[in-house]
């Protein structure tokens, strides 16, 4: 009994976790749907500051990069301190950092409190979140994550109007300060962060100070013991950031194959998003049919999300997940590619629908599949290394369509480059992805032919020992046998020796 006590209790897969999962919900929706609702804000801040378009769209573009490049830092903090306070802290900077933008008198004073504290947390909301539910959550992990991820579209649909609504009412400035105080409910979402820790056995405290103090004792008297705890003290800093951060994930196969085809993936993920309304009034659309293409695409992301969870968390999919979420890539990336084919607001209402499904499906299994790959204990620091290497290309994205627009005066090029990237990501996963499945097919059952080689010669080696103990046992009833054997042989000597 003080044995199970003394053990981390596993992953309850309801209960509380229920209550974890809304709060995950809020985190991330906020995470990710506030840098692009920020958008209805632009033209005016820009006709304020007298500013081009390009410098305006930079804020948005400063605050993802920030929120997915400081996840290594939210990923240490999570293994210093745990989920709870980290997401506490970063709701509370979020809404110091749209508060103080409410005050800002130049475009280079947003770009510090929109796009790096605020930022900066929400990747202190974003990663925590994805971690606590990977520990609440073990059978239904799948559909947990695909319900969390779900706070994203409804985020989008809830923000969207709400911040018109603000705008319209109280201008950029007095909306600012409204958005600040809503952020700080990330603090009540991070609060609902139990965590999960290993039970402590009260038998076991007074026999743990007993030893405590003697190891204490045994360290003062040895001199070995004295220059081990110069050396640890004695690390350097790289030594004492792996410690939070598992820089031992850049030789696992698996994670390096999930990594190159993310980073690949981003170059085409978002610019999509954030041209699908231009693009429309370029056709000719109006600006409020444009706009309500996102509501469609929010709307059937929204219900993506949480049935591609379901579907991913079946038995016939879930043990190759990996070929599931390679698809979900492909099949994006074919959605852009057929793009440039409508060209009426019919066919973009079809697009925005397998946009928001493919979409939906690809951020329902994003850290699912990760988690997959490298399991729930190197997920926290698997999580900061993949980010910070995929807010490179977050970043670079969007330009990179712009430049393409630019360039050709025309949005298909951009929608076919986007296309193509996701395309070749989904395909380069899937194909590695098979051969990942292989070599560890191939591994387990090296793995199990050596155990039972050294099953089968430690039989071998007890029966040979069990063969000697018999052989050389001596009793009393064999204490004649054994006379008589020496006597015949004193015998054969004396005949050799004549």
């Amino acid at each position: 009994m003080a044995a199970e006590a003394g053990r981390a209790p596993g992953p309850p897969d309801g209960g509380w976790g229920w209550v974890v999962l809304f709060g995950a919900f809020v985190s991330i929706g906020f995470a990710y749907a506030f840098p692009k609702g920020l958008a209805i804000f632009f033209k005016e801040i820009q006709d304020f500051f007298g500013t081009s378009y390009s410098e305006i769209a930079w804020v948005s573009s400063i605050m993802l990069a920030t929120t997915y490049g400081a996840g290594p830092i939210s990923s240490i903090l999570v293994n210093r301190y745990g989920s709870r306070p980290v997401v506490m802290f970063g709701g509370l900077l979020c809404g110091v950092g749209m508060i103080s933008a409410a005050f800002c008198t130049s475009i280079l004073q947003l770009y510090i409190c929109v796009g790096f504290i605020t930022g900066f947390g929400l990747a202190l909301n974003l990663q925590p979140s994805v971690i606590i539910v990977g520990k609440y959550f073990l059978k239904r992990r799948p559909i947990a994550n695909g319900l969390a991820m779900a706070g994203s579209p409804v985020m989008l649909c809830t923000l969207a109007p709400l911040n018109q609504f603000l705008f319209d009412n109280f201008g950029w400035r007095g909306s600012f300060l409204i958005l600040g105080a809503i952020l700080l409910n990330c603090c009540v979402a991070g609060a609902l962060f139990r965590p999960i820790g290993p039970g402590t056995a009260p038998g076991k405290t007074q026999v743990n100070e007993e030893g405590k103090d003697a190891l204490k004792g045994k360290i003062t008297e040895d001199g070995p013991m004295e220059k081990k705890i110069e050396e640890e003290e004695g690390k350097d800093c790289f030594e004492k950031v792996n410690q939070y951060l598992d820089f031992s994930l850049f030789k696992h196969r698996g994670f390096l194959i999930y990594l190159i085809g993310n980073v690949l993936m981003f170059l085409g993920f978002f610019a999509p998003i954030v041209f699908l309304a231009p693009y429309a009034k370029h056709t000719g659309i109006d600006e409020y049919s444009a706009a309500f293409l996102l509501s469609i695409l929010a709307i059937v992301d929204m219900v993506a999300r949480p049935a591609t969870g379901i579907i991913a968390n079946s038995r016939w999919v879930r043990p190759r997940i990996q070929y599931f979420f390679s698809f979900a890539i492909a099949f994006n990336g074919a959605c852009h590619l057929l793009c440039p084919l409508a060209s009426s607001y019919t066919g973009l209402i079809v697009y925005s629908s397998f946009f928001g499904l493919a979409f939906g499906m690809v951020c329902a299994m994003l850290f699912e599949t990760l988690m997959d790959l490298v399991g729930a204990a190197r997920f926290t620091s698997a999580v900061g290394l993949v980010t910070i290497a995929e807010c490179c290309t977050i970043l670079l994205g969007p330009p990179i369509g712009g430049i393409l627009i630019d360039t050709f005066g025309d949005y298909k090029y951009m929608f076919i480059k986007c296309g193509a990237v996701m395309v070749l990501a989904g395909t380069f996963l899937f194909i590695m992805n098979y051969y990942n499945y292989r070599m560890l097919a191939k591994e387990e059952k090296e793995r199990k032919t050596k155990e039972e080689d050294l099953k089968s010669l430690r039989t071998e080696n007890e029966g040979k020992k069990d063969w000697n103990k018999d052989s050389t046992r001596d009793g009393p009833e064999l204490e004649p046998l054994r006379e008589k054997g020496e006597g015949v042989k004193k015998e054969m000597n004396g005949t050799n020796e004549v």
